[in-house]
């Protein structure tokens, strides 16, 4: 009788609290994440002198509407081979230019096309806005206002990475030396920066002549005048 006394009165094993130590620590890496990336990030033309430590600021890039001309003759420079140069303001047209998705056509029969269409399917996790590009000090930003859906709960978070290029394999990719998820850095959580990447930030597809004309580029660089791409042609 007290044998079986004594197994009952046992305590939980070395297996079962180191299980729930782990667990415990997740569970808080996880509610930390989420309280950084709901975190306020303040959207501002300079960074404060006097900036607390800590705090998420957001410089967006400017966007030139009076270079459309210019960036037409870089386009197909670019898609010819040539190198060129993009200034900020150009970038941010040819980025406009690139995720915004065609306007859809005229059509007699839209009508019915709209009766007939199937309805939505379930909403994204992740639905990420125009990209945006700013440069400064030798390196490229690239920045977005991503919405996150939840539990029928939707947040925006403006999502930002800077850093440079260099080549991997083959191709050139870009290297972000920070990388922020509202007020979360996510350069430091390893695990997950990739996949938030493509995710929040990098999600909209390159059309396949810029991916192509991008594949065959020899050397990409970043300075005070803007994004500098050599192409095969020179």
């Amino acid at each position: 009788m007290s044998a079986k006394r004594g197994k009952k009165d046992k305590g939980p094993s070395w297996l079962e609290v180191g299980l729930g130590a782990v667990l415990s620590i997740i569970l808080g890496v996880a509610l930390g994440v989420v309280f950084l990336v709901l975190k306020p990030v303040s959207k501002v033309t300079a960074i404060p002198k006097d900036a607390p430590a800590g705090a998420v600021y957001y410089i967006e890039g400017a966007r030139d509407f009076n270079k459309t001309t210019e960036v037409d003759e870089i386009r197909k420079s670019f898609l010819a081979g040539g190198s060129v140069s993009i200034t900020e303001g150009e970038l941010n047209v040819i980025l406009g230019d690139a995720t915004s998705p065609p306007a859809p056509a005229a059509d007699a029969a839209a009508p019915a096309a709209a009766a007939a269409k199937p309805p939505p399917g379930p909403q994204k996790l992740f639905a990420p806005g125009p990209l945006n590009a700013r440069i400064h000090d030798g390196k490229i930003q690239f920045a977005d206002t991503a919405t996150i859906s939840a539990l029928g709960v939707d947040v925006s978070v403006i999502v930002q990475a800077t850093g440079t290029f260099s080549k991997h394999g083959s191709t050139f990719a870009f290297d972000p030396e920070s990388f922020y998820v509202g007020g979360c850095p996510m350069q430091r959580l390893l695990f997950v920066k990739d996949w938030a990447l493509a995710k929040l930030l990098f999600a909209q597809p390159v059309p396949d002549d810029l991916a192509a004309a991008w594949s065959k580029l020899v050397d990409v660089s970043v300075d005070s005048t803007g994004l500098q791409l050599k192409g095969p042609q020179g």
